[in-house]
């Protein structure tokens, strides 16, 4: 191979790969001095010169004539007077020759070696650079061009055609990209597998959402408030803590915006991921009450030894307190730092079932670990995950499986049981009306009987005297259900009332009888 062809197709490659000039060089020359190693021993007599621009390489040998009998003919930078005057018939012990060795003289095995050792380096030093350039930005946010997307992760490559990687795992749930679609991500980590630097990028990292908020809230960039913490359920919830240095600066506000509009561009980076911001505060307690919001509690008590905490709320702050699938107090207790258990306020546990009395069906221990994290009602336990639950206690998968089956099956059998009662006592009260109905009616008969011998018999007695005398049965009948009294003793008064006008004798029944 003509050594021109060989520099100008590796100054090509090298170009295209953002190699410079004298790091093309000094490769060059390291690989030419190799191959003369491997075939003389020794380079330090050894001139290579070269020249990239015009192809051109020469490369050569420098040694020191002696005489023929001479014991250094053997070294390496010695030649023998008679070998010298062959390349120069004037020469004389003592001079120096410089001898030209062409690239042929190496052999084509060599030749095509050098080639290979040649676009190795070039690769090598690529990924060195690659790994230098992304080892610093370790954090910082870098957009890229979607080159093709996995199953298990997506493609990226940078501006200068870098391959980046972003796993499933690092991307946000709602996340969909096709090919050639830009992204925005932060620098996770920088892996290096097998010699070769891997770049993971991360857009559900806590580091994205601080980078993005920092673009869009200058006080931030500035660093008149600074982000004290930040946690992450990617895609549904972030909680963010700031605090700001100067007393005029409300950091919530800033970080809002006017009407939001500084937190909404964010958002939207995040596919509308709820982004909480919550002052800072030194308060254990009132930071607490704040990472919880929107919930509102009514007190605490906080174990620094064990790091736990629990707070009491109202029956209907509990659910805002936990959130959708326990993301709000898992935040939570991420943000400060400590296991947060919720309990309900006493006073209102209507419909709620104590776990004591699930004692015949639950061992008490188990009981007792759901006691730990503040899960003291069967519904409380209900309104948690299984995986919380396995996370937060000692109790296994299949144990908090069978946990929620009994205590679903008591509120089913609760909630079956809850009418039947109702319906008896329906038909009770009305098997009683009915009887009171029924007793009502006879004394109505009676006080009919009573007021028609009154009527019949108006000349030995005296109407009056009539009428308190059929009232007696009805005041027994009043004892017994006022309203059918009532009813007795209003008919036998209008029968015989002094004031209302006066039965005909053809119009009474009885007249003939009693004429």
């Amino acid at each position: 191979m003509n050594s021109s062809v060989l520099i100008e197709s590796f100054a090509e490659f090298a170009r295209s790969k953002n190699i410079d000039r004298p790091t093309m060089m000094s490769i060059l020359e390291e690989v030419f001095r190799t191959m003369i190693r491997k075939k003389y021993d020794d380079d330090s007599n050894f001139d290579v010169i070269l020249n990239v621009d015009q192809g051109d390489l020469e490369i050569w040998r420098n040694r020191e004539i002696v005489d023929d009998n001479s014991e250094d003919i053997w070294d390496f930078d010695k030649i023998p007077l008679a070998e010298a005057q062959k390349i120069e018939p004037d020469f004389e012990v003592g001079e120096e020759v410089a001898e030209e060795v062409k690239l042929e003289d190496f052999g084509r095995r060599a030749v095509l070696m050098a080639r290979q050792t040649l676009i190795q380096r070039v690769k090598d030093l690529e990924r060195d650079n690659l790994y230098q350039a992304y080892k610093d930005q370790v954090g910082e946010i870098v957009v890229g061009e979607v080159y093709q997307v996995w199953g298990r992760e997506a493609l990226i490559l940078d501006k200068d055609d870098n391959e980046l990687s972003l796993p499933k795992g690092e991307q946000i749930p709602k996340d969909r990209y096709r090919k050639g679609d830009n992204i925005r991500a932060v620098v996770h980590r920088v892996d290096v597998l097998n010699g070769t630097p891997k770049i993971i990028l991360s857009r559900a990292a806590p580091a994205f959402l601080e980078r993005l908020m920092e673009q869009e809230v200058p006080e931030i960039f500035d660093g008149l408030i600074t982000i004290k913490n930040i946690v992450r359920e990617p895609g549904e919830r972030a909680k963010v803590a700031v605090e700001s240095y100067d007393e005029r600066i409300d950091p919530v506000g800033a970080c809002v915006g006017m009407k939001g509009s500084r937190i909404h561009a964010v958002v939207r980076e995040l596919e509308n991921e709820n982004i909480d911001i919550i002052n800072y505060t030194d308060n254990l307690e009132l930071y607490i009450a704040r990472a919880l919001s929107p919930a509102k509690l009514t007190s605490m008590k906080i174990n620094e030894q064990t790091g736990r905490v629990s707070v009491f709320l109202r029956p209907d702050q509990v659910s805002l307190a936990i959130g959708r699938g326990g993301a709000n107090i898992k935040l939570a207790s991420r943000l400060v730092g400590m296991e947060i258990d919720v309990f309900r306020d006493a006073g209102d546990f209507e419909e709620d079932i104590a776990l004591d009395e699930f004692s015949d069906e639950v061992e008490a221990w188990i009981i007792d670990e759901l006691k730990k994290i503040g899960l003291d009602t069967g519904r409380a336990v209900l309104a948690v995950n299984k995986e919380d639950i396995v996370r937060r206690t000692e109790l296994e998968e299949e144990t908090v499986e069978e946990l929620f089956r009994v205590i679903r099956n008591e509120f089913d059998d609760e909630a079956e049981a809850t009418p039947k009662p109702r319906f008896a006592d329906d038909e009770e009260a009305s098997d009683d009306e009915t009887v009171a109905a029924d007793n009502a009616i006879d004394d109505v008969s009676n006080t009919d009987a009573v007021a028609n011998i009154v009527s019949n018999d108006d000349a030995a007695t005296d109407e009056a005297p009539a009428i308190e005398a059929s009232a007696e049965p009805t005041a027994e009948a009043a004892e017994m259900n006022e309203a059918p009294a009532e009813a007795t003793a209003e008919q036998p008064a209008t029968a015989a009332d002094p004031d209302s006008e006066p039965l005909k004798k053809d119009d009474s029944p009885n007249s003939g009888a009693a004429q």
